[in-house]
């Protein structure tokens, strides 16, 4: 099994599978491969804050979909243990976003994923760090 099949046999068939708010968000999984990972959502009304806009936690958790989907890719089971994210533009209703997670650096027990989120006309919006646990367990693969 190479590398991009693994990702997606603990993505979408483990990890997918059990995430009920991912789902809700409405994520649709492009890419992945160990440490990588694309994943797009459009925005809807019951998302928005009051000033009419995607609610912060909206971007947030797309970017943090994607750095549990790319970290986990590896075949290792990982947790976060510090995000951040930067809004950069206001995000609206029917926006379809787009997030993308790269490795930045990997060791046996810390990973560091920089994930930005940008819209239908290639407008950062967010840009999101993770940093990662990587425990000693391993996802199954049957």
């Amino acid at each position: 099994m190479d590398s991009k099949e693994k990702a997606h046999k603990i993505a979408e068939e483990q990890m997918y599978n059990q995430d009920a708010f991912s789902q809700w968000l409405g994520i649709d999984i492009v890419a992945l491969d160990a440490g990588q990972a694309v994943l797009k959502m459009v925005v809807r009304k019951e998302m928005t804050n009051g000033f009419g806009i995607a609610h912060g936690g909206i971007t947030y958790s797309l970017a943090d979909s994607a750095l549990a989907f790319a970290a986990n890719a590896h075949g290792r089971q990982s947790v976060s243990v510090e995000t951040s994210i930067s809004h950069t533009q206001s995000v609206k209703t029917g926006d379809e976003l787009t997030a993308t997670a790269c490795e930045e650096s990997l060791s046996h027990k810390i990973g560091v994923y920089r994930i930005i989120i940008t819209n239908q006309e290639k407008v950062t919006v967010a840009v999101f760090k993770g940093v990662v646990y990587r425990s000693s367990k391993e996802w199954p693969l049957s």
